[in-house]
């Protein structure tokens, strides 16, 4: 290699090069330093001593540069200061100070040494060296310390922080979801300190295994999020990778302590000039962070706590309550079914639900153990428990009482040991061992927090269009999906990676993990009841239109069987290998490629149902042992000019499909459990006898127990079940293809430009099908197909037969001004598609849940999660205003389009009943039937803009060693303007012809403010 043509484009000032690579920035927790040592003529300096110190912490490594010139430093803490110490027989030393390292940054560092005259060290340092805009190998997007602790994150959530990015939409609206290049969050992953800390499950859209971020806030380092990396390291996602680094203890004690209040009056009372109701509310957080040596240069401790005191919100009620979203049934209405259940089945049903409060807590522990200058040692513990009380049917048409809403609640802990070790200047390893467990919960607020210990079933009044008012349900009673509902599962995983770097420059890097699942999931509808009444009057006189009952299924109708007996109990292994190796093929382009292999390991497998197993012609008991896929990854990295990076590479991956999906075929077997469903029954007759009452009911009638001829019927099997769900024995593994394309240019005046594109072609997507259903080959006068149901009715998991696609083509322009002001504006443009938007959980719902011609049909349309145009604005301004106490002002604004929806067909009945369009459509709900010739998801809401704000003033602290801060945030301080501004108008996935399209979305339109104190020491 031609160094000194190489050192001359990045060196200009003290022949010493020292630029910024935010490669393999995720699914890491440290940095590294690699480059070329010469002498005065070019020629490899070869026996430099160089010795890379840490200084808040004292922990060194040594490297000694080879026959080439070369050197590599791995396993380097992110952040610094470092010192970088030239040690050379022949020339003049050097000393270069100040250098820092952002997470899973290669930090070039290019030297030509100076004649030795005997008498001089040469000092310089990183700031006045340091090339920081060069160096992306793939489309990614790093965030700082001070990036975290100056914008306007009024969730204290990373979520705050990265959504700067136009690529990434924060799903502010619904869970805050990160939705990566018009993806759907359940594709993304986690990993916090190189681990995954994801769903595993997929029951949550927000994309984390509890209620919020599961980590405290101030214990972040940094984050990394990556788009489409070729690096072989990366694996368990096809969106995008968001990766945390924790903090660790230095040799000096550091911390901080803070406190933030809100409350109702601290928000927004006014929309549009209409005033609007909310729910009385306080909400209060705080905590604490710490770092300290507990042996100086040897042993560190850290440590992290935060809570919240906080309130869920609901923004429902009858019509003219001015409530922010009113629903078509009256108050009289209400007050009358209240009374009924009172009256008659002797029972409360709870207020007209406004505010409840809530909780989270989290602790995070972490040790560093310097052992040696050639080994280093982590190890950390993590806690989150924390809840939420969420509506259990909150569509337009649906009204809830209190007892019917649930608790989602998760308890959380993790624990990492990792270790670093150099065995040579050539040769180093890491290796990571975590486990995670999980302790999921949701709970209705009818029952006492146990399994099974709800009092009262689900009672669903249905109310008649009236005059000007839509059809509407009614809920009361304990939510049917929250009847029997536990969910636990633990991880373990392991990840060793060992790098070797040659003499010629070449770097090797090679690998195995393995993440090993264990899942118990039980979930059973209807174990205290569902029943349906049409109208108030059936409702007052106890005549049921459906009651729905599940039971486990005993063989005996004298034998009571115990829920857990029908849980899925189950679990699998993903292995990966894999091997790369990076090397300049010129001097000025860098080469990445490797291949990446992952394959399954189950021995569990669904139980068997001989009646499947005979419908179908084989067995419904398959799993994915032995599935496996081989990702090859090739990355190129080329310097254009002194000015301008060119990247670019192509890559295949794997993983983000939720687990849930496999663990419906293990739960829905149809031979575990079987629900009953009874017609037109009279609950009071004088012949039902009612089992299955709790000790604390009131009374064995209707809503408290069960009659005991389903109870009997469910124990010996005799009832129809939901349809079977199964994994097709042809299931191959999902992947995406992904091509990218980018660029960096920095001016002479220092605006740094970038720009990516990202290609992304879908193959075998994981999709929901009716495996039962064959086209007749008839139509109905309409133009839609007809179906046959010729064997035993089912779901099956299975591949699609056509690909999709994604574009995705987004720009940042960055600049820092000598003022204070610094400014990054961005766009990106999506166009992303999916076969099938696979949002629940469920397999009917994942079939249902969408729009279409053709039930069974496989088209690629339109994402659910696509966001076409999207603008960003990142500014900030710091000023001494007040002599030695500074104001930092930040602004983050945002203008997207809308998200997409489609008009379907509207065939209700006046009772708001579904008539059936579709000559055979078994349990298909209207809501989802597209006209002929419509396309899924081709119309869009409208678009969105605000502007969140946050305002950070010094004030004194106890001694000039310490500072403190006062803060506000505003969240959506363009509708405290102007309460028209800031509104988010949205559409529900699927749309009535000739109906509103659009609806206010309250609860994120209206600003609210949050105030706090922050004191570090």
């Amino acid at each position: 290699m031609n160094f000194k043509s190489k050192l001359n484009r990045t060196a200009i000032a003290l022949a010493v090069s020292v630029g910024l690579s935010t490669s393999a920035v995720a699914q890491v927790t440290t940095s590294g330093m690699t480059g070329q040592i010469v002498g005065p003529q070019g020629a490899p300096a070869e026996g430099t001593v160089i010795t890379i110190t840490h200084v808040p912490s004292g922990s060194k490594k040594t490297v000694q540069v080879n026959s080439a010139g070369t050197f590599s430093a791995k396993g380097l803490r992110i952040g610094g200061p470092y010192t970088i110490e030239l040690d050379s027989r022949q020339f003049k030393d050097k000393i270069i100070t100040d250098v820092y390292i952002d997470l899973g940054e290669t930090l070039p560092v290019n030297v030509a040494l100076e004649p030795d005259s005997g008498v001089e060290v040469i000092s310089v340092t990183g700031s006045q060296i340091a090339s920081l805009s060069f160096g992306k190998s793939s489309p990614a997007a790093t965030f700082d310390l001070s990036d975290l602790q100056e914008v306007p994150a009024i969730n204290r959530n990373i979520n705050d922080v990265i959504r700067s990015d136009p690529r990434l939409f924060i799903d502010e609206g619904g869970n805050d979801g990160i939705q990566c290049a018009g993806k759907s969050p359940r594709f993304s992953s986690l990993t916090v300190d190189g681990v995954r800390q994801n769903d595993l499950f997929g029951l949550n859209s927000n994309g984390y295994p509890t209620e919020r971020q599961p980590f405290p806030f101030d214990s972040i380092q940094g984050v990394a999020v990556e788009f489409a990396p070729f690096e072989v390291i990366y694996g368990g996602f096809t969106a995008c990778n968001i990766n945390a680094v924790t903090k660790s203890g230095t040799n000096e004690i550091h911390g901080s302590a803070f406190l933030d209040y809100t409350s109702d009056d601290f928000r927004g009372d006014s929309l549009e000039g209409e005033e609007v109701t909310l729910g009385n509310f306080q909400e209060r957080r705080y905590g604490f962070e710490i770092g300290a040596p507990i042996i100086k240069d040897k042993l560190f401790i850290y440590a992290a706590y935060e809570k919240l005191e906080g309130a869920n919100l609901f923004n429902r009620g009858p019509t003219d309550s001015d409530a922010l979203v009113e629903v078509d049934v009256t108050q009289a209405e209400l007050d009358e079914i209240v009374q009924i259940a009172r009256d008659v089945y002797n029972y409360d049903p709870g207020q007209i639900p406004t505010s409840l409060d809530n909780e989270d807590e989290k602790i995070f522990v972490k040790l560093d153990w310097n052992i040696n200058d050639q080994h280093r040692a982590t190890l950390s513990y993590n806690y989150n428990d924390g809840n939420n009380f969420v509506q259990a049917d909150g569509d337009g048409n649906e009204f809830e009482f209190q007892n019917h809403l649930y608790e989602r609640g998760a308890e959380l802990q993790s624990y990492i040991a990792s270790f670093y070790s150099d065995w040579n200047d050539k040769f180093s390893t890491e290796l990571r061992i975590n486990y995670l467990e999980v302790d999921n919960r949701q709970n209705s607020l009818e029952g006492d927090g146990t399994v099974g210990g709800n009092d009262f079933g689900e009672f669903r009044v249905e109310l008649p269009r009236r005059g000007d008012l839509d059809p509407v349900n009614v809920f009361l009673g304990s939510d049917d999906s929250r009847q029997a509902n536990d969910l636990n599962y633990d991880q373990l995983s392991l990840i060793f990676r060992g790098f070797y770097h040659f003499d010629n420059g070449h770097d090797l890097t090679f690998g195995y993990e393995r993440d090993d699942l264990d899942v118990f999931n039980l979930f059973i509808q209807h174990t205290e009841g569902e029943v349906r009444f049409a109208g108030i009057e059936n409702f007052r006189n106890g005549f049921a239109r459906q009651f729905e009952y599940n039971g486990v299924i005993t063989g005996d109708a004298n034998v009571q069987g115990e829920l857990s007996d029908a849980a899925a109990d189950w679990g699998f292994a993903i292995n990966a290998a894999y091997i790369q190796d990076q090397f300049y093929l010129t001097d000025d382009l860098k080469i990445t490629a490797g291949l990446r292999y992952e394959w399954y390991t189950s021995s569990d497998r669904p139980d068997e149902n001989p009646q499947f197993t005979q419908s179908y012609g084989f067995s419904n008991a398959t799993n994915l042992d032995g599935e496996g896929l081989l990702q090859p990854r090739l990355g190129l990295t080329y310097t254009l000019s002194d000015q301008t990076e060119l990247r670019g590479g192509i890559g295949l991956f794997s993983g983000g499909n939720p687990n849930v999906w496999l663990s419906n075929n293990f739960s829905n077997t149809n031979t575990l459990q079987v629900g009953i469903r009874e017609r037109n029954l009279d609950l009071f007759a004088d012949d039902i006898e009612y089992l299955l009452v709790e000790d604390s009911a009131p009374v064995a009638g209707p809503g408290y127990g069960i009659p005991s001829d389903l109870v009997e019927a469910a124990r010996l099997g005799d009832g129809r079940n939901f349809e079977i769900n199964y994994l097709d024995p042809d299931f191959e593994i999902p992947s995406e293809w992904k091509f990218a394309l980018g660029m960096t240019h920095v001016t002479e005046s220092d605006y740094v430009f970038e720009a990516d594109i990202i290609y992304s072609i879908f193959q075998n997507s994981a999709i929901t099908l009716r495996g039962d259903l064959e086209e007749s080959g008839q139509f109905t006068d309409e133009g839609y197909i007809i179906y046959d149901s010729p064997r035993l009715d089912s779901f099956v998991l299975t591949n699609a037969d056509i690909d999709a696609n994604a574009l995705s083509i987004s720009g940042t322009v960055t600049k820092k001004w000598d003022n204070g002001i610094q400014i990054t504006t961005g766009y990106n443009y999506n166009d992303a598609e999916d076969i099938n938007p696979m949002t629940s959980s469920v397999a009917f719902s994942n079939y249902n849940n969408r729009a279409f011609t053709n039930p069974n049909e496989q088209v690629a349309s339109t994402s659910d999660f696509n966001i076409e145009h999207r603008f960003t604005f990142d500014f900030r301004f710091s000023h001494e205003f007040f002599a030695g106490l500074e104001t930092t002002f930040s602004a983050f604004g945002l203008v997207q389009s809308g998200n997409p929806f489609s008009f379907v067909l509207d065939d209700r009945n006046e009772q708001g009943n579904d008539n059936q369009t579709f000559g055979f459509t078994p349990f298909l709900n209207n809501g989802n039937i597209l006209p002929i010739g419509a396309t899924r998801n081709d119309q869009e809401s409208p678009w969105w803009s605000k502007v969140d704000i946050a305002v950070f003033q010094e004030v004194p602290a106890f001694n000039d060693e310490h500072s403190a801060n006062v803060f506000l945030i505003i969240d959506n301080f363009t509708n405290l303007l102007n309460d028209e501004w800031g509104i988010l108008e949205e559409s529900p996935n699927r749309v009535f012809e000739n109906s509103d399209s659009v609806f206010v979305n309250g609860d994120t339109s209206l600003w609210s403010l949050r105030l706090g104190l922050n004191y570090r020491f």
